[in-house]
């Protein structure tokens, strides 16, 4: 699952990966974190990614799919949504997150690479 979730991270422009906190995490540019993934974070049993969403996308998706989405500690009361990778939840929607996230954080020109 980490593999997968490496491979969707890595594919944005100027993204590295390091630990913070312990736990695999991904950065644009050496600085805005935009995904951290998480194996049982404190022992709630998840196995998820946090990830900055859109305003608004938060409370909409944990409302639409409480059981796939959630309001992650720490940084949730930032906007920030948990996204569950034990619940079958498909790997579009997972890099759909991923790459709203790298959108909250990213400098505009890197966006321009986006497409």
């Amino acid at each position: 699952m980490l593999d997968r979730v490496r491979d969707l991270c890595l594919r944005f422009p100027e993204t590295e990966e390091k630990l913070s906190h312990g736990a695999p995490s991904w950065f644009v540019r050496k600085g805005k974190q935009f995904a951290v993934y998480q194996d049982d974070h404190h022992g709630d049993g998840r196995l998820a990614l946090w990830c900055p969403a859109p305003a608004g996308m938060q409370q909409a998706l944990v409302d639409t799919n409480p059981e796939a989405y959630f309001v992650p500690p720490y940084v949730g009361y930032r906007g920030w949504v948990g996204v569950r990778l034990d619940r079958d939840l498909p790997w579009d929607d997972v890099a759909g997150a991923l790459e709203d996230a790298y959108c909250e954080v990213a400098p505009r020109r890197l966006l321009d690479r986006l497409g």
